[in-house]
């Protein structure tokens, strides 16, 4: 796959990268290992000055960055100047709480009194360069979600960006750059996929995150596996979302609108699968269709736009396959499902809601990647459950319903990884985030993400550490 520049708007090819050679990539994994010996014995208050710093140039880079993120992959400008915010928000989270979220742990006296020491405690110290495999859909916050913390620890970054976001890629580079770390905290390697092997294997690098698809995440695993390396993975995700009769329907539909269409329907994280009590089905139904139709679907660089292009020629392919299998196989659309005539170039597909779906059709199976909603009708709250879980998938859940027993039947029944109640599922530097199942493992974002390269570390004295020992 070319490293390019290739506007989904227009189909146009603006910029094309020539990938590292070995000599090159040799040169940076060298450059990640001497620099993370110096930069793994900084304070938290250094490493937290140079995030801050990251953090304010991003703030007043935001424009620019938001209009290299929708040229690249097509996301609505309004949405790309918020991912760029949100960005700033968590880097300024990440530098005021990391102290405190790495603090040495200290056991009571009377837990740690038979181990026969003096003192014993949990040190958290820094891995070592982690390695991120990042996607496009949300090229600035996969990055920043993971270099953030990741920094803050002590650690070292190496980013291997998805091939059709390179200007984005290397913006994170020069980013932290300019905000003062030393050469060699955060590089952008501008590889094929080809290529992650061999940097994965090298015994310079400690650990890896991906965020991507299932065949991505078991390809990294199994390599990284096999070298006994640490690794997060962020997968797929068919999220649920319920809507049982005590819903403020009304509410429930304007919400699955943007739940089901944000990034242009292109977020793991996007509900997908709409299961609606039979009591509000109708209800819900129609003014959620109402709400798919409504959408203006155009130019990503408009700020009147709310649904921009697919990312590429493949992905719209991809999409259009899932719909003519569900409508081959008896599903009723009930809106959408084809390209806009208005937009003949680039890569548009039209809101899209499905009904009547079945267990045979792919798309009741496969993760849609696109404006493309399926809608079930269930009989009661077990019903909506079972089908909720039908899925080889756990990232999110989204669950309607203003009934407590209800609301707490679904957070004890639901496999998944958040269950969001009353509202639309979304990221936040203070959660916690990842799935289970296929969704992946291990969690990015609050205290737990950050601990996930540290090596936790138990420190046991002999002797008080005060006393000198003696021969």
């Amino acid at each position: 796959m070319p490293i390019a520049t290739i506007n989904p708007a227009t189909g146009e090819t603006l910029q094309t990268f020539e990938p590292l050679g070995a000599e090159e990539i040799e040169t940076r994994l060298e450059r990640a290992r001497t620099t993370f010996a110096e930069y793994r014995t900084t304070g938290f208050g250094r490493r937290a000055e140079l995030l801050r710093r990251a953090a304010d140039l991003l703030e007043k880079d935001q424009e620019d960055i938001a209009r290299t993120m929708t040229t690249e992959m097509g996301k609505p400008i309004t949405a790309a100047r918020a991912e760029a915010a949100k960005c700033v928000k968590a880097m300024r989270w990440y530098a005021e709480h990391a102290e405190a979220l790495l603090a040495d742990e200290h056991p009571s006296p009377a837990d740690v009194e038979d181990s026969g020491g003096t003192v014993a405690y949990v040190r958290y110290r820094p891995l070592g360069p982690v390695l991120a495999v990042m996607p496009w859909n949300f090229p600035l916050w996969q990055v920043i979600r993971f270099a953030a913390p990741a920094l803050m620890a002590g650690n070292v970054g190496l980013l291997k960006h998805a091939s059709n976001v390179p200007r984005t890629a290397l913006y994170l580079e020069d980013l932290f750059r300019r905000a003062g770390y030393p050469e060699g905290c955060f590089q952008t390697l501008l590889i094929g996929s080809g290529a992650v092997e061999g940097v994965l294997r090298d015994p310079r690098v400690a650990a890896a995150t991906l965020t991507g698809s299932e065949p991505a995440g078991r390809s990294v695993a199994s390599i990284a596996g096999d070298e006994i390396k640490k690794t997060v993975l962020e997968l797929g995700g068919s999220d649920p979302y319920l809507v049982l009769p005590s819903a403020d329907v009304t509410r429930a539909a304007e919400v699955a609108v943007t739940a089901r269409t944000q990034n242009n329907g292109q977020s793991c994280i996007a509900a997908k699968r709409f299961i609606v009590h039979r009591e509000v089905y109708d209800e819900f139904t129609r003014l959620f269709v109402d709400g798919m139709k409504a959408l203006r679907v155009g130019d990503p660089m408009d700020d009147s736009t709310d649904v921009g292009p697919l990312s590429s020629e493949r992905g719209r392919a991809d999409l259009e396959e899932l719909v003519e299998d569900a409508r081959d196989r008896g599903a009723t659309v009930l809106c959408g499902g084809r390209r806009p005539a208005k937009h003949p170039a680039g890569w548009f597909y039209e809101p899209t809601v499905l009904a009547d779906i079945t267990p045979g059709m792919r798309i009741h199976r496969e993760e849609t990647f696109g404006p493309v909603a399926t809608v079930y009708r269930v009989a009661d709250l077990d019903q909506a459950i079972e089908v909720a879980n039908d899925t080889s998938f756990g990232l999110s859940s989204n669950v309607w319903t203003r009934d407590r027993e209800e609301q707490e039947r679904c957070v004890r029944d639901l496999q998944a990884g958040g269950v969001y109640l009353n509202g639309m599922t979304a990221s936040h530097p203070a959660m916690p985030f990842g799935g289970v199942k296929r969704s992946g493992y291990g969690r990015e974002l609050s205290g737990h993400g950050i601990r996930e390269f540290c090596n936790v570390t138990t420190v046991w004295y002999g002797t008080p550490p005060d006393v000198p020992v003696t021969e």
